[in-house]
């Protein structure tokens, strides 16, 4: 019955659907439309069924997605068709990214389509260039404060530079990443200076409230996302004479998307950035996306059906664009974002795995792998055609998000454990040489996280200023060490511009008035291309760090099994120090790895008949990554201090 209602208001929309619309060819626009509409329907109506002018909403909605796909480009459009064939295209081993910011790598646009034979140099075939549409001069959340979504920060160049960019990036078998901020605009976009105007329509894009009524319902239950440097989660607007929901920065307003205009207009903006070439999205802030007084605000069901309904539209319009869902959220959570479907991913493709990053962390710090071992049971099982986004370091800080049930089995206190590791990464506790700096910190619950490049938290920093040979041989040994775990434990591997060639922090920020309150820029750095001209010079440390992840990378490329279709094992082994996990090939049971890593300065050892199947008794084993075989004594595999290995039968 419910899909009879479906296909009769489909069948009106398409009788009233504008000429300008209707003449043009739309074959693959319908298929894919008939194929989808139950379900847009479906989700359409539970968010906004409830209001008198739906038809007319959904009318909008379908001649929105048929606009879009008339001005796809016919590249794109094949493209589409192609990746509808191959559509586990995005789960290959093969792919390997880099985050970065255009200013701080290449200037502009233009300088980063010139320099794009570097990032083929490296391995790398996947680029998130971040933020890079109009924001606000000044305080900008690190270009996160959009001003308007369809025009480019003119500092880094103009929307032709993107398209130019897209274009040279499929030639050369690159993938383009852009953010979408989904959840906020700045306060300086058109439709919040309308709603300071008075205009009812975009006063109703907006969380806004006369008095203080219920903003203060919703604080009893919503947490403070930058305490220390926003508190609180609504600003008063002089201007509008209205409390405005902020609940990032106080420029930063929330979209309401319980109005279905809201979710037309971020649409239609979604797939204009499909259509300028942008192959895979990212969607800022996910979890924020629908707000419900007596809740946290965050990872509401309303959030995954908005999610669900944005991507079974782009699945219309332009199905070959996949979504990463930006949800640094507790695993059990974090998982919902590729959707329920048992198979299919239904909201987001991609997800951050930003629980594995912060065990990885906390394994640098112990020099164990208790926590990290403790904690990857507890990760869920991701959805078969979804994957991980595997990083060490991004454009954010480090947030202490474990689970406190697994820091309670690894016999820590999570209080004291927490505080341990922020000590530990600013350098205040004992025997660390890392340089991080404390982020976000909370003065109520003493909570913080952590800023800092890779380098100067491993201690790369301190052991280049003391001349100490074997500290900075320790430091290199980390940042591979790292790279390896995220290049193998399955996903795509997502590098920080930088890091290749082990990038310090950079103090630069604490002059500029607009950043020096926030400790992230201090990882946010404009790269020195005469330095980086060092990866070509033997015995550098951008030559050691540089050459090895090229190496790395690429032999990652040619094993199939880091694939990632669900085909890892845990592999618990009674050494603490040690992490151990296999990857296997669901289709050839002979191909297999076992990765064992050492996060001890000192060699480990290995038991290999701990490892049950995963080793026949009496077959040499090799490295794959260095193509050399493993020191064993007595069935026993020794592992350097901070080694690591790839390890399959001759």
């Amino acid at each position: 019955m419910y899909e009879q209602v479906s296909h009769t208001l489909l069948n009106d929309i398409l009788n009233r659907i504008k000429p300008e619309i209707s003449d043009q060819d739309l074959r693959h626009f319908y298929t894919r439309l008939g194929a989808n509409f139950y379900a847009i329907h479906s989700l359409f109506e539970r968010l906004y069924g409830d209001r008198d002018d739906f038809a007319e909403q959904a009318q909008r909605l379908v001649e929105t997605m048929a606009r879009q796909y008339i001005k796809r480009p016919e590249q794109l459009r094949q493209l589409d068709l192609a990746r509808e064939k191959d559509y586990n295209w995005f789960l290959s081993q093969e792919w390997v990214g880099m985050a970065l910011y255009c200013k701080g790598f290449a200037g502009t646009l233009t300088g980063l389509q010139e320099r794009l034979h570097y990032f083929q140099e490296l391995g790398i075939n996947l680029v998130h260039v971040m933020p890079i549409m109009r924001c606000p001069e000044g305080s900008s959340d690190g270009g996160y404060a959009i001003s308007d979504f369809r025009d480019i920060n003119p500092d880094v160049g103009t929307l032709e530079d993107v398209q130019q960019l897209a274009a040279e990036m499929r030639k050369r078998d690159l993938l383009l990443v852009l953010d979408v901020v989904v959840n906020h605009t700045s306060n300086k976009h058109y439709w919040a200076q309308q709603a300071r105007a008075g205009e009812q329509k975009y006063l109703d894009y907006y969380y806004t409230f006369e008095n203080r009524n219920v903003p203060d319902m919703f604080e009893q239950s919503m947490p403070e996302v930058f305490p220390e440097t926003a508190p609180g989660n609504f600003t008063w607007d002089e201007e509008m004479g209205r409390w405005v929901m902020t609940v990032f920065n106080d420029y930063q307003w929330d979209l309401n998307y319980s109005n279905p205009a809201v979710f037309i207009e971020m649409l239609n903006i979604i797939l204009f950035w499909a259509n300028q070439g942008a192959d895979i999205l990212r969607l800022d802030a996910v979890a924020f996306l629908w707000k419900k007084i007596g809740s946290t605000c965050q990872n509401e069901r309303e959030a995954h059906l908005i999610l669900q309904l944005l991507k079974d539209c782009c699945q219309v319009t332009a199905p070959g664009v996949v979504f990463i869902a930006e949800a640094i959220v507790a695993p059990v959570e974090m998982v919902k974002y590729f959707g329920e479907d048992a198979v299919i991913a239904k909201e987001c493709e991609i997800a951050y795995n930003a629980t594995f990053m912060v065990l990885l962390w906390d394994a640098v710090a112990t020099k164990n792998a208790r926590l990290l071992n403790q904690g990857i049971k507890s990760l869920p099982v991701k959805l078969e055609r979804a994957t991980w986004l595997n990083y060490v370091r991004c454009h954010d800080d480090i947030g202490l998000g474990f689970d406190d049930r697994d820091i309670l089995l690894c016999d820590y206190e999570p209080t004291s454990h927490r505080r341990f590791l922020i000590d530990y990464f600013t350098g205040k506790f004992d025997n660390s040489f890392a340089r991080g700096l404390p982020f976000g910190q909370n003065a109520k619950t003493g909570d913080a996280r952590i800023s800092g490049s890779l380098a100067s938290l491993v201690g790369l920093e301190h052991a280049l200023e003391t001349g100490d040979n074997q500290a900075i041989a320790d430091s290199i040994k980390l940042i591979l060490l790292l790279h390896g775990m995220i290049l193998s434990f399955g996903g795509i591997p997502l590098l920080y511009y930088g890091d290749e060639i082990g990038t310090l922090n950079d103090d630069y920020y604490r002059d500029d008035p607009y950043k020096q309150g926030d400790t992230r820029w201090v990882h946010r750095p404009s790269i020195d291309w005469d330095k980086l001209e060092r990866r070509n010079t033997p015995g550098t440390v951008e030559y050691e760090i540089f050459s090895a992840l090229k190496r790395m990378i690429a032999v990652r490329k040619e094993i199939e099994v880091f694939a990632d279709f669900n085909n890892r094992e845990l592999i618990e082994v009674d050494n603490p120090h040690l992490f151990v996990f296999g990857r296997y090939h669901l289709q050839k049971p002979n191909e297999q790895v076992l990765v064992v890593a050492n996060f001890s300065n000192k060699p480990q050892h290995l038991n290999l008949k701990e490892l049950g199947n995963w080793r026949a008794q009496y077959r040499p084993l090799v490295d794959l990554y260095r193509g050399e075989s493993p020191d064993i004594f007595k069935n026993n595999l020794v592992v350097p201090g901070f080694g690591f290995y790839w390890l399959c039968e001759r």
